[in-house]
């Protein structure tokens, strides 16, 4: 929903949110300018208006922490809604030598339960596994058993059975249902991001501009990636694309998607590290070492027995920035569980109120929970890089998935404005809109990659990766 100021510059409710959010100054908002071609990541939710509002708040921390480091004034920030729509489906976007990637398998999709819907989410193997050994089907099943299985059972029975197992399955609820679920109370008691020191021990943190050139807000700064999927690799390639040395760490015994990471590889390093073993642990603390941020992304609690609390980091760290995510957040009787952006959606309403006119649960044009809370992380690490400039300390951000489709549902825009789901219908797409302006083809070690352009864009800022992806965990665990 745009509004006009006195002096006819467009803002957006979404981005004054997000940005108040992430602490900034109200009156940077005005150095926003936008592009807005209609109808794009139509829904009826607010989709597009989320997008637009995490790429700004995002560009909006960048410029903000580059006017820091060269002492310049704030360079104007540029929002194209085009660019923004195409990088919320990137992954739609991504050919490898002309191949289309993989994207959801076969059992990861809605089914119809006795009492209601159910969406499972099966793409790794172990999840697919556990979610068939629970369902009592052997590993050969085919989507029409694992359909005749459920069809018998009631969703929540089939939710906790598979989560007891390892799994990942969700019962679809309505916004109203999950107000009143625990976990959605406990989540409503969140904002849409909390930002905290870790202590003062640290002095400010020096970040001295280069000569010649406007500085990279990030340059010279090294970031330890322990994320997966979209929503943090999302974060960390921005923090890439921004100047940061990022080096992502994948334990080796967990399976990870090459195709997934051709999208969302962009500018990084990446290694396999076993943070059990003692050789292990020690690259990881000489990596810490030399750190300046940590991004997770793992569920509650699992890596605290590595060390890996935000407390125990900046202990061994000072100085040191973390941000961390989840799917459901930080406490709730959901806290420790896993989670992704499509059975998040399915939980919090969003597929209920996206349903087509037959009550069949829908879902959102894009994974708009993972892109967007990964461009919200990323801008929160570059705020707290801004702030430890002048006060020094160790910073920790916190994001949930949950917590940005509350956002999402019950705070953005105006919501009287708002469609109620029952026969609402989605805005047309806009017929001018061509996705490949902002599409190019880059040369990489895993092939010619035809990818999205970043969408965090602001004057004398980059507009691409200064390096393409190579292969997940294939690279040295050392800074450069």
């Amino acid at each position: 929903m745009a509004q006009r100021d006195d002096t006819g510059r467009r803002r957006t409710l979404g981005t004054d949110q997000a940005w108040a959010a992430l602490d900034g100054d109200p009156g940077l908002t005005e150095r926003i300018s936008y592009t807005k071609p209609p109808g794009l990541l139509a829904a009826r939710l607010p989709a597009m208006d989320l997008a637009r509002a995490t790429v700004a708040a995002c560009a909006l921390a960048a410029a903000e922490l580059a006017a820091a480091r060269d002492g310049g004034p704030l360079r104007a920030v540029r929002v194209d809604d085009g660019a923004v729509a195409t990088a919320f489906v990137s992954e739609r976007h991504l050919r490898i030598d002309g191949r289309a990637p993989s994207t959801f398998a076969p059992l990861s999709r809605f089914w119809r339960a006795s009492d209601g819907w159910l969406r499972t989410h099966a793409n790794y193997p172990h999840h697919r596994a556990r979610l068939l050994r629970t369902l009592g089907l052997p590993d050969t099943a085919e989507p029409a058993d694992v359909e005749a299985v459920i069809a018998g059972l009631r969703a929540e029975e089939v939710e906790d059975a598979v989560y007891a197992a390892g799994g990942l399955a969700i019962a679809a609820r309505t916004p109203e249902e999950w107000s009143a679920h625990p976990q959605g109370t406990a989540v409503a008691r969140h904002p849409l991001l909390t930002r905290e020191t870790l202590g003062s021990g640290a002095p400010p943190r020096s970040l001295p501009a280069r000569a010649g050139d406007p500085v990279l807000p990030a340059a010279g700064l090294r970031v330890l990636d322990l994320t997966r999927v979209i929503a943090g690799p999302v974060a960390t390639r921005t923090l890439a694309l921004l100047g940061a040395d990022v080096l992502r760490i994948d334990a080796p015994q967990l399976p990870e998607s090459q195709d997934a990471h051709r999208d969302t590889g962009f500018g990084k390093h990446s290694a396999a590290l076993d943070l059990g073993s003692p050789s292990g642990r020690a690259s990881f603390e000489a990596l810490l070492a030399e750190a300046d941020v940590v991004v997770t992304g793992y569920r509650p609690g699992a890596l605290d027995r590595f060390g890996l609390a935000p407390e125990a980091l900046a202990e061994r760290r000072p100085g040191l920035v973390v941000a961390r995510l989840s799917a459901w957040g930080d406490d709730g009787p959901w806290g420790g569980r896993r989670g992704f952006d499509s059975v998040v959606q399915v939980a919090t309403g969003i597929a209920a109120i996206e349903a087509d006119g037959a009550g069949t649960p829908g879902a959102l044009p894009a994974q708009v929970l993972d892109h967007g809370t990964g461009y919200l992380l990323a801008a929160a690490v570059l705020r707290a890089l801004t702030e430890q400039s002048r006060t020094g300390g160790s910073h920790l951000a916190t994001l949930a998935l949950a917590r940005t489709a509350r956002w999402l549902v019950h705070d953005l825009g105006n919501k009287s404005e708002l469609p109620t789901h029952e026969g609402a219908t989605a805005p047309a797409p806009s017929p001018g809109y061509d996705p490949d302006r902002y599409l190019r083809e880059t040369d990489s070690p895993v092939g010619r990659l035809r990818h999205a352009l970043p969408p965090v864009t602001f004057d004398s800022g980059p507009v691409n990766w200064t390096a393409p992806p190579g292969r997940c965990g294939s690279d040295a665990p050392v800074w450069r």
